[in-house]
């Protein structure tokens, strides 16, 4: 049982990041990940819905930079959208919708974001 704390104390800030919920295993629905640590199961975790990651990364994000996203420079805009798009934010169903709504832009402006960075 000692080795156990420890083990969840080291994956909560990955399932914390990932906007992810801890389980006892013995509650681990059939899409839960189970993680054992010395041959016996310790915690669960449940994975977020992916609309739901997007909003817990926006809201990271809003946290980093220490503002509201919609209160930053263009520049900042930009910066945002490619680290988005490298987390794979617009794969999700509206995910450029709730993008361009928490940078307080347009869709169009989103896409012409992502359009400059592959024509760069």
């Amino acid at each position: 049982m000692t080795g156990e704390e420890p083990f969840i104390a080291a994956v909560k800030p990955l399932v914390d990041a990932i906007g992810g919920e801890l389980l006892p295993p013995d509650e681990a629905g059939p899409d839960d990940v189970v993680l054992s640590w010395e041959g016996a199961h310790v915690v669960a975790v449940r994975l977020p819905q992916l609309a739901d990651s997007l909003d817990h990364i926006l809201a990271a994000m809003e946290r980093q930079k220490g503002r509201p996203l919609s209160e930053l420079e263009r520049k900042d805009k930009q910066e945002v959208v490619r680290t988005l798009e490298a987390r794979g934010a617009f794969s999700v169903r509206h995910g450029v919708e709730t993008v361009a709504s928490a940078l307080g832009v347009s869709r169009f402006t989103v896409y012409n974001y992502l359009n400059r960075e592959k024509g760069s």
